[in-house]
């Protein structure tokens, strides 16, 4: 006999049929050909997702705005620029000035409302030869008593009705590398709010006429 012989009757189970090994397993055809297309598509997808990014936003960053002006200045007079700071100073400060020559100064007067009020104010803008003389001369006006340079109507350049006189009013300086920046603020019929001349000296400080 060839092969074993099946017999029912000893409780044996017939033999599975053997599967070719060729069907058993399918056949893989094109492997590295379909890996290859599905990153080319992922690229395309990932470029298109990063164009219409880029499309979307306009292809730069946001600009950070600026902060909105709480006043509105207008130029009343001026900018009226020189370079002897000496001859427009008084007191302390005009003596200084003789012995620590500026290289400039701009002056120039401004008006703004705050509420029903209306406001004079007083930019110069003073160009020393080295910020350690810039710092000299702010530590000196920034001192009661001391005098200060002039402002348009002190000196007579401007004719304004009704100007107050704004040394009484709000000081304030700010020195940046080689120049400083001298504010003085007052209202026009005599109002009294210190805290609003502040925020408009504040904002007078980055005027800077002439500049």
């Amino acid at each position: 006999m060839v092969g074993a012989q099946f017999s029912p009757g000893r409780g044996d189970t017939a033999p599975m049929p053997r599967v070719p090994a060729e069907a058993a397993a399918p056949r893989r055809t094109g492997g590295p050909l379909l890996k290859g297309l599905a990153l080319l598509a992922v690229a395309v997808v990932a470029g298109l997702v990063w164009w219409l990014v880029r499309h979307d936003s306009g292809g730069t960053p946001p600009v950070a705005q600026a902060p909105a002006r709480e006043f509105q200045f207008v130029m009343t007079d001026g900018p009226v620029a020189a370079t002897d700071c000496a001859a427009n100073a008084y007191a302390d400060v005009k003596k200084w000035f003789g012995q620590h020559p500026c290289q400039r100064l701009s002056r120039a007067l401004y008006t703004t409302s705050a509420g029903s009020s209306r406001a004079l104010v007083s930019v110069a803008v003073v160009a020393m030869p080295s910020p350690e003389e810039a710092q000299q001369l702010k530590k000196l006006v920034d001192t009661d008593g001391t005098g200060n340079v002039n402002d348009l109507v002190r000196d007579g350049t401007a004719k304004i009705q009704g100007a107050p006189k704004l040394a009484d009013g709000d000081y304030l300086s700010r020195a940046t590398g080689s120049s400083v920046t001298i504010v003085l603020s007052a209202f026009f019929d005599g109002r009294t709010d210190d805290a609003t001349l502040r925020r408009i000296s504040r904002e007078a400080l980055d005027l800077a006429p002439g500049a």
